[in-house]
Order: C-alpha cells, then structure tokens, then sequence
C-alpha cells in the first residue's frame, strides 16, 4: 500500500502549520506535501515536520519558482527528504488553446525537470480539470502534455479527472507507470456542500474510491495524498481521510 500522506494546503485555513502537524501526527498520518506558500520560510516547515515525527516524500511547487532556481529546491529536498516535486496549477490567462501550444507546455516541463532528474529526483504534472476538457480544436490537453513529455510524471487527482469530464480508470490504465502519487479526494453529491465547493470528505461522496484504490494499486504511485480544496473542519477532513485509507489498507 502506498504511503499516506496529507496536502497541507487543505488546512491552509485553520491552525497555525505546528498544530496542523501535531493533528496530523496524532490521528496517525505519517506524511505531508507542502504547497509553495510554505518553502517562504523553509525552517518553520522544517521545525513542524521534525517535531511531529512526519516525512515529506512530496511537494508541490510553482513552474516559474523551479525553472528560476532549481537549485534552491534541490536543496530543500535534501532537508526535508523530498523525493518527488510537482507543479501542480496553470492560471487561465496562461493556457495554451491548441495541440500546438500544449505540447510546448508540455515540453517545458521537461526541460524544467532536467535539473532535479540530474539529482536524483522526481518531477511531474499534477491535473485539475482544464486538462481534461478539449479546447476548440478538440485537443484533450494532458494528452498533449504526455505526449510531449514521455519522462514526466504524474500525480493524478482523480476527483478533478471526474470533474473535467473525463474517466479516471482509462487514463489509470493508459498512463499508469507514469503515476507516482495519486491525490485522494471525494466529491459531494450535485447542490451538496456548497459551502466547500461541493467537495466532500474522502469516502463520503460519490467517487468510488475503493475501485479506485484496486486501480491505483497496478500503478507506480508509491504516495496517496489526501486533499480537500476547501473543508470547513479540516480536522474533520484528516480524520475520514484516514479512516476511508485504514479500510481500504484492511
């Protein structure tokens, strides 16, 4: 079973980055990813993972912060035992609208990622939905991407395939060596937790996870992230995460 760990962007609204580790530790979580806000100040990230006992196997980071420095994150991995990056978010105003400029975006990537290869680090894409959507020229954008990229990784956030319209069990069949981590999260049933953007806690909604989990398993993904993008009790959130994984694990 993959290693569990835990996006600390879900409790981006809650306790201070200490006593969200302290939680985390407590209910039995053994890992977390860090989002780019928090490489801000690297020894309070390091102080709180160390404290509470965590590991941090992966990270997300911002393409244009790696491609400025690749070595300051070649650094940080060291420290914090990091083994695998992720860019992780695209802003509307910067999409490509055509194959032409999604293969570029693609290939960008792998040129962003040859600095952490030569160290000894993985690096890859991780989706929303706009990857899945097709543009005017009926491009599929992460095909592209794929296509353009054949070293890039991949963590895959099921719960935004579904959202993009798009079937997580083919693209899990057709990429899965390419699948290194995977993001667990549930979506809420339609006009359901519309104060949390209609996502739902993990094993409570209509994404059918224990499917998913036997998917996922004939991959390469060696970490499950739980994630919500918006809970209103992010405590809540870690503990149903945990146990939806503790009852797949069993």
């Amino acid at each position: 079973m993959p290693l569990l760990s835990y996006q600390l962007y879900s409790s981006r609204n809650f306790a201070g980055l200490d006593e969200t580790c302290g939680m985390l530790a407590r209910l039995g979580y053994e890992a977390v990813e860090p989002y780019g806000a928090l490489f801000a100040q690297p020894d309070a990230l390091v102080h709180a993972v160390e404290t509470n006992g965590l590991r941090v196997p992966s990270a997300h980071i911002a393409l244009a912060d790696l491609e400025a420095d690749p070595d300051r994150f070649i650094d940080l991995a060291t420290r914090l035992g990091i083994r695998n990056y992720y860019a992780p978010y695209l802003m509307p105003d910067q999409r490509p609208t055509d194959a032409a400029g999604w293969r570029e975006f693609g290939a960008r990537l792998g040129r962003a990622g040859a600095p952490l290869a030569e160290a000894g680090l993985g690096f890859g894409w991780h989706n929303h939905e706009f990857e899945f959507v097709p543009t005017k020229d009926g491009t599929i954008p992460m095909q592209e991407i794929f296509d353009a990229a054949p070293d890039l990784e991949w963590e895959a956030d099921i719960a935004w395939i579904i959202r993009g319209g798009a079937d997580p069990l083919e693209w899990i069949a057709r990429h899965g060596p390419r699948i290194t981590a995977a993001h667990v999260k549930d979506i809420a049933p339609k006009g359901e937790k519309v104060d949390e953007d209609g996502w739902a806690d993990p094993g409570t909604g209509t994404v059918d996870w224990p499917g998913l989990y036997a998917a996922l398993a004939g991959t390469s993904a060696a970490i499950f992230v739980m994630e919500h993008d918006n809970p209103s009790d992010d405590e809540r959130f870690a503990k149903a995460g945990m146990a939806l994984h503790s009852g797949l694990e069993n």
